[in-house]
């Protein structure tokens, strides 16, 4: 039986706590009863991405110990934009397309929190509803009046902007910790919220907003945070930057999504599996960390990059990606792969050509830069380090025609063993 109050050891023991405040009086108050929690998501982009993976694992560990999660899609707060450790003013977005983004985000947060029951499936907000007829000067003098601003330029965040002297800081993003302090307020004060959830870069911003609750209403209300997953040069993942590995399937494709969690580097592995790897949130079947250990490097990837694709994409697009690679690394003919598998591999899988017409082979390798040269092309050809779908090729003169089409667009050349680069004809 799952009590209240085991949540927190749960999550520690996996390390999906990188801070907690006052956790003895979060459990003593979990022990007496469930509780409505929320985390916040800006629609400043029409996807998540694999840094909002954890904050959401932990909506839905809180949701299966019996809790209530909300979402708050930050309507009003994006069109100020957070400056925590961001390297630059982000871009204005319109109403119109704020809209689409919560419209398209809502959607991903609802395949991964579907409703439970009437006590605990999760609830939408958005918090331009509470900020959009709410004056500046009312906003001042109710709220503004509750935090030092010392405090806040003393915020890791504030001054590493401030001491960019060709950047600087907006008034507009200097005020965002307020406005993110008043959604906890807001959601206290209307729903009985008592703990919000956020990557760890959010912390000053949610001891904000349990400052101004015990300022108002003397009471006392808590803030997680779960650790950052970064990239690989330790920044974290952002909405408006590139290497970003999206949740959208149509933005970052299901197998460019698995191969992410296939190549990450060898000292990252065993701490991702800690923190993805949980039965019954990212997996259907039990695996303990006894049969974790007992695999090897190439091993412990393939399992985290199959739970991973699990998790966010599903059943059918999991068993999608195992074809293709099969059919890619495993030998295995390119005929049981299907014309969305090959959009996978146009869309971002692998090197892509587009040609209009049809031409000789040792032409097109020059064209696709797999040679320096026609003579060179040749060279390959004859030594067999050419493949057409899977097939070795050894004539110099061959030249393309339809049989050698897929759904007719693509045929799949490769140098090698691994050098591959799919041609989209247009003809």
């Amino acid at each position: 039986m799952l009590h209240n109050y085991d949540c927190i050891n749960f999550l520690k023991k996996k390390g999906l706590i990188f801070q907690l405040s006052n956790e003895n009086s979060l459990k003593n108050y979990m022990f007496q009863k469930k509780i409505f929690l929320y985390c916040g998501f800006d629609p400043t982009a029409e996807s998540l991405h694999i840094g909002h993976l954890l904050p959401i694992i932990c909506l839905k560990i809180f949701q299966k110990y019996g809790h209530t999660p909300y979402i708050v899609l930050g309507g009003g707060t994006c069109i100020i934009g957070d400056p925590s450790f961001q390297k630059g003013l982000r871009q204005k977005i319109s109403l119109n397309i704020i809209k689409m983004n919560q419209k398209s985000i809502k959607k991903q947060l609802s395949f991964f929190l579907p409703k439970k029951n009437i006590f605990n499936s999760v609830k939408f907000l958005n918090n331009f509803d509470w900020f959009k007829n709410m004056t500046f000067f009312s906003f001042l003098e109710n709220f503004g009046k509750y935090f030092s601003v010392n405090s806040m330029i003393n915020r890791d965040c504030v001054k590493k902007r401030l001491n960019n002297h060709n950047l600087g800081l907006s008034f507009a993003e200097f005020s965002y910790t307020l406005l993110q302090a008043y959604d906890f307020y807001y959601l206290y004060k209307n729903y009985g919220i008592i703990l919000q959830i956020g990557g760890s870069d959010q912390w000053g911003n949610m001891i904000s907003g349990i400052h101004l609750i015990n300022k108002i209403f003397k009471k006392q209300v808590f803030s997680l945070t779960v650790p950052l997953f970064t990239k690989k040069n330790g920044e974290k993942f952002g909405k408006s930057e590139t290497g970003t590995i999206w949740l959208d399937s149509q933005k970052t494709s299901p197998y460019s999504f698995y191969q992410y969690w296939r190549n990450i580097p060898d000292e990252m592995v065993d701490k991702a599996l800690q923190l993805f790897v949980i039965f019954g949130i990212t997996t259907k079947f039990f695996i303990s960390k006894a049969d974790i250990d007992s695999k090897n490097i190439i091993e412990k990837k393939i399992l985290l990059a199959e739970t991973m694709t699990l998790f966010v994409h599903g059943d059918y697009c999991l068993i999608a990606v195992q074809r293709i690679i099969c059919c890619l690394f495993n030998s295995n003919s390119l005929l049981s792969l299907t014309e969305k598998d090959f959009l996978q591999l146009l869309q971002d899988g692998i090197p892509s050509y587009t040609c209009v017409k049809f031409c000789s082979l040792p032409e097109l390798l020059v064209k696709i830069e797999l040679a320096p040269s026609r003579y060179q092309a040749r060279v390959m050809i004859l030594s067999g380090a050419i493949q057409i779908n899977r097939k070795i090729e050894k004539n110099i003169n061959f030249f393309f025609s339809k049989q050698d089409i897929f759904f007719k667009k693509y045929t799949l050349i490769c140098r090698g063993k691994k050098n591959y680069i799919l041609i989209h004809w247009i003809i």
